[in-house]
């Protein structure tokens, strides 16, 4: 699996306007005419625009720059040049587009949904032609204006992972051999801390008529809504998922207080982020050590489900769960 790029910086250069034409009119008898250069066309100008067949920022590590088209000069008989052609790069939903400034970021704009677009450089205006120039002292101009000079920035996209169910737990969880299990995907798997370093991304397809986007957001621990272990960086992923899985590790002791440990860094990050749905699901019920967490979790939460990322037990039962509360949320039967 191509490693997941959540941002790029690149360069972008609106196209310059086309100067403005000196032309006179040849007419019978006349030895030179009025005035007839017609005008530059305008350079084209650079969007963004979101689209969401376009998963990661990956792209933008292989081409940096992007060039609208200049706009083509005016010609004789105040013909105006062509307009160039508009440049529209499209990005990920879910991408924040930010300008750089003398080292400093000002954020431009946030594309979350399909078509949502910005501008972010203007093409060059183009030049005037000699016709207008004629005056009563001066019916013969030999002025005109070159076309303006496109804008050029540099920009920072950043991606805000968009995914329908986030998986969050500690460290060694269980998280990315469940995203493993259920998708595609092929995360790095190791029983340590932090194997996850940036967050996984896996297509879960329950039929030919039924899918959904599911993360493996990286482990997080207590004192990561203040930059800990992986910190904020991550915890921005988790943002925009319409589902939060809560992954509790069955073979580990205090799992009550480590569950609410982690509630309470999710919400020392954003309020927000606590009021979304949560499913809680016990993982590792293969080994005998479980047993006893089964009953403390039962116990505590109203719903709480169980499965074993390893073996698969009880995995595609919980998809469908996934799907279920899905669509309940795609129909308004529960707020966001």
């Amino acid at each position: 699996m191509s490693k997941f790029i959540d941002e790029a910086k690149i360069w972008v250069k609106a196209g310059d306007g086309g100067n403005g034409c000196i032309a006179f009119r040849r007419e019978k008898g006349v030895p030179k005419g009025g005035p007839c250069g017609g005008d530059g066309g305008d350079g084209g100008s650079v969007y963004f625009v979101a689209n969401k067949s376009i998963k990661t920022l990956i792209d933008f590590h292989y081409k940096r720059h992007f060039r609208a088209e200049n706009g083509q000069h005016g010609s004789g008989n105040n013909k105006e040049g062509k307009k160039g052609e508009d440049l529209f790069i499209p990005v990920p939903c879910g991408t924040v587009i930010k300008e750089i400034v003398d080292g400093k970021e000002k954020k431009i704009a946030d594309l979350v949904e399909e078509g949502d677009k910005v501008l972010v450089a203007k093409g060059g205006k183009g030049g005037k032609g000699n016709t207008h120039f004629k005056s009563s002292t001066n019916r013969t101009p030999k002025i005109a204006t070159k076309g303006e000079k496109g804008e050029e920035k540099y920009i920072k996209l950043e991606l805000k992972l968009i995914a329908d169910v986030g998986i969050v737990g500690y460290p060694n969880s269980g998280k990315s051999t469940l995203l493993s299990k259920v998708s595609k995907a092929r995360p790095k798997i190791a029983p340590y801390p932090f194997t996850t370093l940036s967050p996984n991304l896996g297509l879960v397809k329950i039929d030919d008529f039924r899918s959904f986007v599911i993360a493996d957001i990286p482990g997080l621990i207590e004192g990561a809504s203040k930059g800990k272990g992986l910190g904020i960086k991550f915890l921005q992923h988790i943002e925009r998922t319409k589902i939060l899985l809560h992954l509790i590790d069955l073979s580990v002791d205090n799992v009550i207080e480590r569950y609410e440990n982690l509630r309470k860094e999710l919400l020392s990050y954003s309020e927000e982020l606590v009021k979304k749905k949560e499913i809680v699901v016990g993982n590792k019920i293969d080994l005998p050590s479980s047993n006893k967490n089964i009953e403390i979790l039962k116990n505590y939460f109203d719903e709480v489900y169980f499965i074993s990322a390893l073996t698969g037990e009880g995995v595609k039962e919980l998809m469908e769960v996934l799907w279920k509360k899905l669509e309940e949320i795609e129909n308004g039967g529960i707020e966001e």
